[in-house]
Formats: C-alpha cells, sequence, structure tokens
C-alpha cells in the first residue's frame, strides 16, 4: 500500500474554536471539516437565537460545550439529544454551572439530558473570580466547557480540579485556543488550578489542524499492510495542539515510522522494524482515550500483547467502548481482559480474518478501528454510515487506496 490519504479537520479543534468564534463574534475560521459534530456545532450556534429547542443528537462535545455557552448567554429552551445521549452523564457541568448562576432543569432524569435551561443570573457581589471545583478523572470536555465561557462569569473564573486529572492535552489545547482569541489563563505548577481572567474574547482568525485521531487509523493500515507499506497524510503538524499525536510514538511500537515533512505539511508512515521491549507492552491511555479502540485491534492482530491503562472513558462514549471491543475482538481470536482493576490485556490467539461482520454500535470509531483488517481478509462492517460523525469521507479514501470493508447487509 502506497499512497496519500486526505484527513478531515480535528473536530475537537474546530468545536472549541466555533464556542469561541461565536462569544468573541467575529474573526475567520479556516479547514473546518465536514463531520457531522463540527457540521452540527455550526447549525446549533446559528439557530439558537431563533428556537427554544435544540438537539446535541449523538455529539459529545456539542452538548457539553453548548450546555456552558448557552447557559452564559443566558439562552431559554429544552437542550436534548438521542436517547444514548441522554444516558450520558451531564451533572458535574451543571452542578458546577448553577453555582455559577445557570438556571439549569433536568426534564428527566437528574444528571442526564434532556436539560431545560432558563437563563443565567450570576452574582453581582462577587469579590474576585467564581471559585469552581470538579474531579479532574471526569471528562475533559467538562473542564474545557467552564474554561471557554470563564471570561463571561463574575470577576472571571478559578477552576480547581480535584484527584487524578486525566485527557490533559485536551484541557491544554482549550487553554490555548482561549489564548489566540485573547482570553487570559494561568495554571499552577502542576495544572490543577485554573484561572481565567473576566473580559471578552477578540475576534480572531484561525486554521484548525488535520485530525490526528483520524489519522491513527492509517498508522494502523500501514502496520497490519504488507512489507513496505507507506501513506502520506498532509496537514498534520509536528507541535499539535491534539493529544491523539502521541498515536506516532504508541504505533513505532508495531512498526510503524513517522517522518514529518518540511514547512509544516504533514507526515509519511512507513513500515519499519518494530521497537524492542517488554514481552507485554504497557500503554497508558488516559490523555488519549479516543486511541484506545485502534491499538487494542492492531495489537491482537500482530499478536503483540498490550496492557492498556487509562480507559475508564471508555465506558460513556458513544457505547461502552470496553464491552464492545471485547465482544468483536472475540470474533477474530482476540480478547480484552481485565487483569487487575483497571488494566485490560489485548491479547490473540489465532487471530484470523475470514469474512466476520464487525458491528458498529453507533459508534463512528468501531467501525474505523477494525476496517484495517481488512488488509488481512475480507471482512463486512455493518452500518458503515457512522464514520460520518468525525470522518465522512472514510471509506472513499480507503477505496482510493485500493481496498474497501463491504457493508453487511
Amino acid at each position: 500500500m502506497r499512497g496519500l490519504a486526505h484527513l478531515p479537520a480535528s473536530k475537537s479543534e474546530a468545536n472549541r474554536a466555533l464556542i469561541l468564534h461565536a462569544l468573541a463574534g467575529g474573526g475567520q475560521l479556516s479547514n473546518l471539516s465536514d463531520a457531522h459534530d463540527t457540521q452540527l456545532m455550526q447549525a446549533l450556534l446559528a439557530a439558537a437565537p431563533g428556537t427554544d429547542q435544540l438537539s446535541a443528537e449523538d455529539a459529545g462535545t456539542v452538548m457539553r460545550f453548548l450546555t456552558a455557552y448557552l447557559a452564559v448567554t443566558g439562552w431559554r429552551g429544552e437542550l436534548t439529544g438521542t436517547p444514548r445521549m441522554q444516558e450520558r452523564p451531564i451533572g458535574v457541568l451543571v452542578g458546577a454551572l448553577r453555582q455559577a448562576g445557570a438556571d439549569i432543569a433536568y426534564e428527566a432524569n437528574d444528571g442526564y439530558p434532556p436539560l431545560r435551561l432558563g437563563g443565567f443570573a450570576p452574582g453581582t457581589a462577587v469579590a474576585g473570580p467564581t471559585c469552581l471545583s470538579v474531579r479532574g478523572d471526569i471528562s475533559s470536555q467538562y473542564i474545557s466547557a467552564l474554561l471557554m465561557v470563564g471570561p463571561y462569569l463574575p470577576g472571571g473564573l478559578e477552576l480547581t480540579l480535584t484527584g487524578a486529572v486525566g485527557s490533559r492535552p485536551y484541557i491544554a489545547m482549550t487553554v490555548t485556543l482561549m489564548a489566540r482569541f485573547g482570553a487570559l489563563c494561568r495554571t499552577n505548577a502542576d495544572a490543577t488550578q485554573l484561572t481565567v481572567a473576566a473580559g471578552r474574547y477578540q475576534a480572531a482568525d484561525y486554521t484548525v489542524e488535520s485530525d490526528w485521531s483520524a489519522a491513527s487509523y492509517w498508522y494502523a493500515l500501514v502496520a497490519l499492510g504488507p512489507v513496505g507499506s507507506e501513506i502520506m497524510l498532509p496537514g498534520l503538524r509536528r507541535h499539535s495542539l491534539q493529544g491523539d499525536q502521541a498515536i506516532a510514538g504508541i504505533m513505532a511500537h508495531f512498526g510503524v515510522e513517522t517522518t514529518y515533512l518540511p514547512a509544516e505539511q504533514g507526515v509519511q508512515l512507513r513500515q519499519g522494524p518494530r521497537l524492542g521491549g517488554p514481552e507485554i507492552l504497557r500503554l497508558d491511555f488516559t490523555d488519549c482515550p479516543d486511541l484506545a479502540q485502534t491499538v487494542a485491534v492492531v495489537a491482537t492482530a500482530l499478536s503483540l500483547p498490550v496492557d492498556m491503562t487509562g480507559l475508564e472513558s471508555l465506558r460513556i462514549k458513544e457505547t461502552d467502548r470496553i464491552a464492545a471491543l471485547q465482544t468483536e475482538l472475540a470474533k477474530f481470536g482476540g480478547d480484552l481482559q481485565e487483569v487487575e482493576p483497571g488494566v485490560f490485556r489485548a491479547v490473540s490467539t489465532g487471530f484470523r480474518v475470514a469474512g466476520q461482520t464487525v458491528a458498529t454500535y453507533h459508534d463512528h470509531r468501531m467501525a474505523m478501528a477494525f476496517a484495517p483488517l481488512a488488509m488481512r481478509g475480507p471482512l463486512a462492517v455493518a452500518a458503515p454510515q457512522v464514520v460520518r460523525k468525525s470522518y465522512p469521507q472514510f471509506w472513499s479514501e480507503l477505496a482510493g487506496a485500493g481496498f474497501m470493508a463491504g457493508e453487511a447487509g
């Protein structure tokens, strides 16, 4: 396999930039993705002033970022989502926003969407910033949502993260993008206390980088492909804001070499020798949980056992991704065993690709993580359209690379 693949823009960057752009009231955003989550965020931000009912569908960043944005801008109405979204917790974010002055009620089950927003009435006699405290091991999207509306709280925001802090690169991405739009955000030495100055964002232009999460599937294709496989991925940066750039170091263990091209033109992937190391490799996905499915599939397909930690957030994604991985890997002769609390070992015995059908569970990453197995044999993918959430052109890009996974009937 040789060639060039086009990646979507990062929806993590894009959805943050869209919120900041809306609060700033101006500037030009470039390279926005046609991924459904990004298109949905744009549409809902545009529709909010003229409606009292919005649906975030199945998009986690949209639901969480919009909850904070709509709260501080005083929007009144119902914010809902798909049945699966109504099973994904949002109580930590709502509780913090209520403390800051937001009127938010639960329409059905406490702690879960749909939400009824009734305006914003912050205290008027606040000395210093609004002080909030949340757990650091929750979804970083809650933390990012609070940080982005921080300048609009009385006196700004002082946010304290308690306990272990996960997904730090996503928090750092938020802080960096806020600075691009003129916000002042200071952090202490261990980044457990973040202070956002009161004020207003400034209109700014920003070009969104290509998506390292999407790049992970091409890393998998090169790792599983024939000897000498290589692919060029334009639009990726060496100095990226995205935590999923970690895939470059992770996939070196599985024999994929990464070369950064001059002038931030992208990267060249090439199949090379696998890195030596312990009999069972140990990888922590605390800061890059969206890479876990890709790595589990590659590890089992290559019969290279890996102990995986930092997977706690996978239980509350589009599906329970740990359970989904266990079910689908078993079809090929792989497994994801919890060998000790919080440690999952990806292993295989007699791994074989021979026409199996992969269920996708309404989860775009299940479809794309298993698709590279087509390098090892025929398989079918159920509900392949789920990739529209983040990488609508995925299947056409695969076809351009010379192969295609079949759609299950």
